[in-house]
């Protein structure tokens, strides 16, 4: 397969896994906040009030609103991302004009549970567009817009817009209990998003000694792209001096490294460690 092809398909695969996040997003507020009447935040959350008020579609008025940011976002994240904001938002705008067809009766009858799947299937499905390279318009824009200049999660950002909107939601039908409910939601999408986010982008530093540590450096370089360094080390039981290799890998090249290990040497001695964070070339850019 050539490197042309391998991309094509990628973006073919991302696009699918955008679309099916974005999905399980819409069907979390039409199968579970929309019914119950639990106001979520975001641009979701302010269309939600403004139906129960006035019947007005969602669809329409999360149209409207996205319309106005993706503009915004387009001149500090660039045309790519307009591109990929308005794929998602016309996804997720198809999905809630079709969805309530389908859906015309409850899940779940309790408020609160409706609250806390709905929170959380909505926090899955938005964590799985962002990841690869997604987004469903709305907060989510104005949280890629921050993360991309700040050391913030994107859960993070989401859930202080989403303090205000739910809040508000107070002032319109004047019941505490709607409000406790969507902050319900919200720390449970927050804490999805970042969770599926994170677990993603979780990182491992590999410590490895072994006799055959060049050829197993040279494995891991060439068969897995990660780079390896070279550390000189000393063994107090040995007294001898001796080289140790470090390596920084993502998740899923994890599996792939130990094979090589375990294939070249299988009496090496190894250690991993989980890192919250790497920055630097491969990885992650530098923020604060």
């Amino acid at each position: 397969m050539d490197k042309r092809t391998s991309k094509i398909l990628g973006q073919i695969r991302s696009l699918v896994l955008i679309t099916l996040g974005i999905f399980v997003n819409a069907f979390a507020w039409v199968a579970f906040l929309i019914p119950a009447k639990v106001v979520g935040g975001g641009v979701t959350g302010a269309a939600t009030i403004v139906y129960y008020i006035t019947d007005f579609p969602v669809w329409i008025s999360y149209l409207l609103v996205n319309v106005v940011l993706v503009l915004v976002g387009m001149r500090t994240l660039g045309l790519k991302f307009a591109l990929s904001s308005i794929f998602g938002i016309g996804a997720i705008t198809i999905f809630f004009m079709l969805l309530p067809q389908f859906l015309t009766e409850p899940i779940v009858d309790d408020r609160f549970m409706s609250a806390l799947i709905g929170g959380a299937l909505a926090g899955v499905g938005l964590g799985i567009a962002f990841i690869n390279g997604g987004n469903s318009g709305g907060t989510d824009i104005i949280a890629l817009v921050i993360t991309k200049y700040r050391n913030i999660t994107p859960g993070r950002v989401i859930l202080y817009i989403d303090v205000l909107v739910i809040a508000f939601s107070y002032f319109i039908n004047r019941e505490i209990e709607t409000v406790i409910y969507g902050y319900v939601v919200m720390a449970v999408f927050a804490y999805t998003i970042d969770l599926v986010i994170e677990g993603a982008k979780q990182s491992y530093q590999f410590m490895i000694i072994s006799k055959d540590r060049e050829l197993i450096a040279n494995r891991i370089a060439t068969e897995t792209g990660r780079g390896v360094t070279f550390l000189k080390g000393y063994g107090w039981y040995t007294k001898q001096e001796s080289e140790v290799l470090l390596v920084m890998s993502h998740k899923h090249d994890k599996q792939n490294i130990m094979k090589i290990i375990y294939e070249t040497d299988k009496h090496a001695f190894v250690t991993i460690s989980k890192v919250s964070a790497v920055f630097g070339q491969n990885f992650q850019s530098i923020k604060y």
